[in-house]
């Protein structure tokens, strides 16, 4: 977990580290026979679910493209290839640190000083990581540069959910659907990665069943906060007040990302489902409906995760009272 300050998505398993790419054989062929070509398409927009590896596969093109070799893996990995730029989300200025909500338009337009540099190297590329995060501004500013793309040039962006983005964006890129993973391939993801424990096989195998085909969710539901405080709610069963607020204070405080309260979110909805249509139960159903509203309107307006998480424990005890 990232100190304070830290950015939390700086772990030894980020995808700029990966060694290999499983289960998108056929994209990377795509791409590379048309850069193999001379005349590659300058915008590829890489969509499909979140965590099946897209950004893993574009910085792998990436590193082919800027020469495949053992120096030039290394700068990728060290965040320092001349001919390289990631547009992310940034950390605010609070205190701790956070990601911002949004990709701002200042940092999309460090894109095009990017492109307006001479390169070191023969090509230049630019990884959008993720699409879905820019604002009308910073999609905008991304359009101009993809409309009228530089000599040398290559964008990969990156998208969990391709019917958000800015319909003119979208046309001008190629689009490369990417499919979930195979079981087989999302356990070899996992057993390949530098994790502090490794996880036990009956562990695994219910996070590999549970993750629709992504290594990040499998990776979401073995170390998150959120799925630990999920594993306290389905084990504890019927709750007491202080049992939910010790699962609510797993969801707050310093180092716990925003992101941790979604997780937690997703199972306990998934759970509630579950419930529901084994116990064919209309309070239950009521409550999955509204527990995803509330969590919806807490996310978009970063209200006090540990005060939503109580509200739904709150709600499902109410349900399950009346079912």
């Amino acid at each position: 977990m990232a100190e304070q300050g830290e950015d939390p998505r700086e772990v030894p398993w980020h995808p700029r580290h990966a060694k290999r790419v499983l289960g998108h054989d056929a994209a990377a062929a795509q791409v590379m026979k048309a850069f193999g070509a001379g005349k590659p398409h300058h915008a590829w927009l890489l969509h499909g679910p979140k965590g099946i590896g897209k950004a893993t596969l574009a910085y792998s093109l990436a590193g082919q493209i800027l020469g495949g070799s053992e120096k030039s893996r290394h700068w990728i990995e060290a965040k320092a290839h001349p001919d390289l730029f990631v547009l992310e989300r940034q950390l605010n200025d609070s205190k701790p640190a956070r990601l911002r909500a949004e990709i701002s338009v200042d940092d999309a337009r460090g894109l095009a000083g990017f492109f307006a540099r001479t390169a070191s190297g023969n090509w230049r590329v630019a990884l959008v990581d993720a699409a879905d995060d820019l604002n009308g501004e910073s999609a905008n500013a991304i359009l101009k540069l993809v409309e009228e793309p530089p000599p040398k040039a290559l964008i990969f962006l990156i998208s969990h959910q391709p019917g958000k983005l800015l319909r003119t964006l979208k046309s001008r890129c190629l689009r490369l659907p990417l499919a979930p993973l195979a079981d087989n391939n999302v356990r070899s993801v996992i057993n390949a990665l530098p994790l502090e424990e490794q996880p036990e096989p009956q562990q695994l195998e219910r996070a590999v069943t549970q993750s629709q085909g992504s290594p990040g969710q499998v990776l979401a539901l073995l170390t998150s906060a959120g799925a630990r405080a999920f594993a306290d709610f389905e084990r504890l069963g019927r709750l007491k007040p202080a049992d939910m607020i010790a699962i609510a204070s797993q969801l707050a405080g310093k180092g716990v990302g925003p992101d941790e309260f979604m997780i937690f979110t997703g199972l306990l909805l998934e759970w509630l489902a579950n419930q529901a249509r084994a116990k064919a139960s209309a309070p239950l159903a009521e409550a999955h409906q509204k527990i995803s509203e509330a969590a919806r309107v807490a996310q978009g307006f970063n209200l006090d995760r540990k005060q939503a998480t109580l509200a739904q424990l709150e709600l499902i005890n109410d349900a399950l009272k009346a079912s």
